[in-house]
């Protein structure tokens, strides 16, 4: 049985990019799974991507990956049927991550990124839309599939015991972290500051004066603003909800009132609507976080600190109550989660160097001093840490590791499940394979002969 790996649609969404910017293919399809397509252009980038990240590549890997896409457009072809939802806002949010952190290994900047893809953060974001809404959709059907999938302590058991003894890996010392992050707030004077900025430039546009030309010299979102404060074509979604209430609410040519958003405020000129998408221009001033806004935050920090430290607060109250909301931490009271591993462990080689020192002579339990960090924008903000486990290196075994053993026997009976229902659905859903692929043998079934 080919085995399927569970959240199939990779994090090569962005593989064509890897690969080669400026690549060029004449394009096909080559498959049909339901009322989805596969494109030549898709198994030849993952094989490229194979190629050149020097990924072990059997001669038959094109008919894997083909193999492995049908499974991909089957998830979302069923994700569809079942109505599985995917919103703008979910397809927003990950496109703003994965390119957001394309671009910090840029150094932020934005011309180099433009020259090398030839194309705008905003355009780059539109041209992967789609993938990213599939990827999503495949991801919310696989999690519905598996959601339930349970395991016992007998079948934890077995699943160790069916590990050779000298297979059994050798751990590194591995901690778990629990952290609160508090956010530095504007004051009221320099909300005023702003406020009055852009009222005069509203009075000065309403005078006559040019919005481009005024967006080009005052606007603080840097990207439109060489554009004259063009933000280009955008659906419904897209925008932080005050932006987009006030967008839409637009007639051709029209601005808007000063509209307050998380990011400032903004004017807003619409030059275009066509049903859910709009093209619209806008000017945005943004209040700017003092030194005195930031020593209050670092001040807040190191209070909730002492709340925890002399036990008037437990860790997890205070993360419910003083943490930002947005950092993946909040929802699982304030563990950080490793993205390699999706567990809440890590081991203490991969920490960065400023976490690493932080908690090093920490004893379990005890609270790092308020760190200064910065989000992905390079603002400033302050990190509490709690060491709330350490082990020291050893070989896996139960009664150190029965909860990572008990994970990774989950998810092998999830894979295990999964590769089923796949096996299951690759039965009776329609399949046809281009004869292109007449030598790959796991696909014959689906071959469309004599055409």
């Amino acid at each position: 049985m080919i085995k399927y790996k569970l959240f199939l649609i990779p994090a090569l969404l962005f593989l064509t990019m890897s690969v080669n910017a400026q690549s060029y293919l004449i394009d096909k399809v080559i498959a049909r799974v339901g009322g989805e397509n596969i494109l030549l252009s898709e198994v030849e980038d993952e094989y490229a991507y194979m190629v050149t990240s020097k990924a072990t590549v059997t001669p038959d890997a094109k008919c894997e990956i083909l193999k492995n896409l049908i499974a991909q457009k089957l998830i979302v072809y069923q994700a569809k049927l079942d109505s599985v939802e995917v919103t703008e806002e979910e397809v927003e949010s990950q496109l703003s991550f994965r390119f957001e952190s394309i671009l910090r290994q840029m150094n932020g900047d934005e011309a180099f990124f433009r020259e090398y893809y030839g194309a705008t953060v905003n355009e780059m974001k539109e041209r992967f839309r789609e993938d990213q809404r599939q990827k999503l959709l495949a991801e919310k059907m696989q999690t519905q599939l598996i959601d339930n999938v349970s395991i016992t302590p007998a079948e934890v058991l077995e699943f160790y015991n069916g590990i050779p003894r000298d297979s059994l890996p050798y751990l590194s010392s591995e901690v778990e972290l629990g952290e609160i992050i508090v956010v530095p707030e504007v004051n009221d004077e320099e909300k005023r500051k702003a406020l009055d900025i852009i009222t005069g430039l509203k009075e000065r546009i309403e005078k006559g004066e040019d919005f481009s030309e005024l967006a080009s010299r005052y606007s603080v979102d840097k990207e439109s603003a060489k554009k004259g404060g063009d933000l280009g074509y955008a659906k419904r979604g897209i925008f932080v909800p005050e932006f987009e209430a006030a967008a839409f609410t637009l007639q051709k040519d029209e601005m808007s009132d000063i509209v307050e958003t998380e990011f400032g405020y903004h004017l807003i000129k619409l030059l275009e609507r066509k049903g859910n998408t709009i093209h619209a221009k806008h000017i945005l001033i943004s209040p700017e976080i003092t030194a005195a806004d930031r020593n209050f935050a670092k001040n807040k920090l190191d209070s909730i600190r002492t709340l925890i430290a002399s036990d008037s607060m437990t860790f997890e109250a205070a993360v419910k109550k003083f943490s930002l909301k947005t950092a993946p931490s909040y929802s699982n009271n304030g563990k950080m989660k490793n993205p390699n591993t999706g567990t809440n462990y890590f081991e203490t080689k991969d920490l960065d160097p400023d976490t690493y020192f932080a908690i090093d002579k920490l004893n379990v339990g005890d609270l790092s001093s308020v760190l200064e960090v910065k989000d992905l924008k390079g603002e400033k903000m302050y990190r509490l840490l709690k060491l709330q486990s350490k082990s020291k290196p050893h070989q896996a075994n139960l009664k150190q590791d029965y909860d990572k053993i008990a994970y990774y026997a989950k998810e092998s009976k999830k894979a295990q499940y999964f590769n089923g229902w796949i096996e299951e659905k690759m039965k009776k859903a329609y399949i046809n394979v281009d004869p292109l692929y007449a030598d790959c043998e796991t696909l014959l079934p689906w071959i469309r002969m004599g055409e």
